[in-house]
C-alpha cells in the first residue's frame, strides 16, 4: 500500500466499533467504506424460544440510549400478532415514555456528540471550558427526560414498567406534577437550543435522499402509522420486508438495508422533518421557520437544529398529554397469545425501528426479526461519504478525517452501545 494512511484509534462520539475506508487511485477516489466490524449480538437469534412476555424487556437490552423504542416496537409487534389495540390513557403514556426518550437522547447528540464538530472541539468536556452555559443546561435538560423516563418505565435504564398490553404500574395524576412543571422549564430551554444549534456553522452539504419514516394521520410520529416516503412509499407495516431489502456485504458484520429496486434510504430526525412537519406543535413549527428550515431541508449537517426542534416538540407533546392525562382503571388490556406473526415498527430517536416475530399457539417466539436505524441508514452513510470525499479531496488527510467523521455523526449512529471506535484509513494508490 502506498500513499497516505490515517488511523483514527479512538472516536469518543460514535456508539459502538465502525471504520472508514477511503481508497483514492491515480489522484481519482476508487472506493470508500463505512465498515462495521463489531461482531454480531444475536438477539434474534435468543429470542427464539422465549415467552412473548420477554421480548420487550430483552430488547431493550440492545440499546441504553434508546432502549423505549426497542420496548415499544417489541410490544407493539407482539399485539399486532394477538389482534391487540392500545386506546385511551395506556396509549397517551406509551407516547410519554417516548418523549421523554426522545427529549433524554436527542440532548445528549446535539450538546455532548455533535456540538464540538461545530466548534473544532475534541469534546465536550474541552467544549464546556468555553461554553458552560450550553453543557450545564443540556445536561439539565437531559435530565428532564430521564427523570420521565424513570417516572413511568420504572428506571430510565431498560425501564422494567413497560410489558405487552401497556404497564404493570401507572402514574396517578400528582405523580406527573413534578415533572410538569420541569418540563415547562425544558420547554423554555429547548426553545434556547434550537437558536443555538443554528447558529452554529454548517457546511453547505444536500444530497437527493429518499426519506422514510412512520407517518400518523393526527400525530407527530412516535408508535403508530403507515411507512411513507419522499419518493412514493406508502406501505401497511406488515408490507415492510416485501419492500426493504437487507443485504450482507463482505467488510461489515452489519446488514445493508436497501428499497427495493430503488437503493438507499434516510430514517431519522430529517425524515421525519419532511415527511411530518405539518405535525409538529405549533412552537416547533413557527420557531424551525424562524431560525430558516422547513421542508424540502436536505442538509444533514443541519440534523443538528432539526433534533433540537424535536427535542422542544417532545416538550410541548409531554405537557399536552400530562395536562389531559386520567389514570386508566387497569394498567394493561388482557392479552391472548395464539399462533400468529406479529409487525411492530416505532420512531427511535435515529430513525424507524422494525420487529417482526412469530409465535405458536403457547406464546413461544418462534422466529424474530429486528432492524434498527442505523443499519438502514448505513447505505445512505456510504452515499454521503462518497460525495463528501469526493468534493473535499483536495483537503489536508486531517481535515478530510475531521468531516468524514463529522458527517457520520450526524446519523447519531448506535452501532452497538458498547465500545466507542473508528478507524479512518485513507489510502492513496499512484
Amino acid at each position: 500500500m502506498r500513499g497516505n494512511n490515517i488511523k483514527v484509534d479512538y472516536l469518543a462520539r460514535v456508539e459502538g466499533e465502525g471504520s472508514l475506508h477511503v481508497r483514492f487511485k491515480g489522484g481519482q477516489l476508487a472506493e470508500v467504506r463505512f465498515r462495521i466490524f463489531e461482531p454480531p449480538r444475536f438477539f434474534e437469534a435468543f429470542l427464539r424460544g422465549r415467552n412473548y412476555r420477554e421480548a420487550p424487556d430483552i430488547t431493550a437490552r440492545i440499546c441504553g440510549i434508546c432502549p423505549v423504542a426497542y420496548q415499544m416496537s417489541a410490544a407493539h409487534a407482539m399485539e399486532d400478532a394477538f389482534g391487540v389495540k392500545i386506546e385511551g390513557p395506556i396509549r397517551d403514556l406509551r407516547r410519554l415514555i417516548y418523549c421523554g426518550e426522545w427529549i433524554e437522547s436527542h440532548v445528549l447528540h446535539v450538546a455532548m456528540l455533535h456540538a464540538p464538530d461545530f466548534l473544532g472541539y475534541e469534546d465536550a468536556i474541552q467544549m464546556a471550558k468555553d461554553h458552560p452555559q450550553i453543557v450545564e443546561t443540556a445536561l439539565k435538560l437531559k435530565k428532564v427526560g430521564n427523570d420521565l423516563v424513570t417516572l413511568i418505565g420504572g428506571r430510565e435504564i431498560h425501564p422494567i414498567n413497560v410489558r405487552v398490553g401497556g404497564f404493570y404500574k401507572v402514574p396517578r395524576r400528582r405523580d406527573l406534577a413534578e415533572v410538569e412543571e420541569r418540563l415547562k422549564w425544558a420547554r423554555d430551554a429547548s426553545v434556547q437550543l434550537v437558536k443555538w444549534t443554528a447558529s452554529l456553522p454548517i457546511p453547505e452539504f444536500e444530497r437527493d435522499y429518499e426519506f422514510v419514516a412512520l407517518r400518523h394521520p393526527a400525530e407527530y410520529p412516535f408508535n403508530e402509522g403507515r411507512l411513507v416516503s419522499s419518493k412514493g412509499l406508502d406501505i401497511t407495516i406488515d408490507e415492510f420486508e416485501a419492500h426493504i431489502v437487507e443485504e450482507h456485504v463482505p467488510y461489515a458484520n452489519a446488514l445493508h438495508a436497501r428499497i427495493a429496486k430503488r437503493g438507499a434510504y434516510h430514517v431519522g430526525p430529517l425524515a421525519r422533518f419532511n415527511l411530518n412537519f405539518d405535525k409538529l406543535s405549533p412552537l416547533a413549527r413557527d420557531l424551525a421557520k424562524e431560525v430558516g428550515i422547513s421542508p424540502p431541508y436536505g442538509n444533514p449537517f443541519g440534523s443538528i437544529v432539526v433534533r433540537a426542534v424535536e427535542t422542544l416538540y417532545a416538550c410541548d407533546e409531554a405537557l399536552r398529554l400530562i395536562a389531559g392525562y386520567t389514570m386508566p382503571d387497569k394498567p394493561a388490556v388482557e392479552v391472548r397469545p395464539y399462533a400468529a406473526t406479529g409487525h411492530g415498527c416505532t420512531e427511535a430517536p435515529r430513525g424507524i425501528l422494525y420487529h417482526r416475530y412469530r409465535v405458536d399457539e403457547y406464546g413461544t417466539i418462534l422466529d424474530a426479526r429486528i432492524v434498527p436505524p442505523t443499519a438502514q441508514n448505513q447505505k445512505s452513510i456510504e452515499a454521503d461519504l462518497w460525495e463528501l470525499v469526493q468534493a473535499n479531496a483536495d483537503l489536508p488527510v486531517e481535515e478530510l478525517q475531521w468531516r468524514c467523521e463529522q458527517a457520520i455523526r450526524n446519523y447519531d449512529p448506535c452501532i452497538s452501545c458498547a465500545t466507542h471506535f473508528l478507524k479512518l484509513h485513507v489510502q492513496r494508490d499512484e
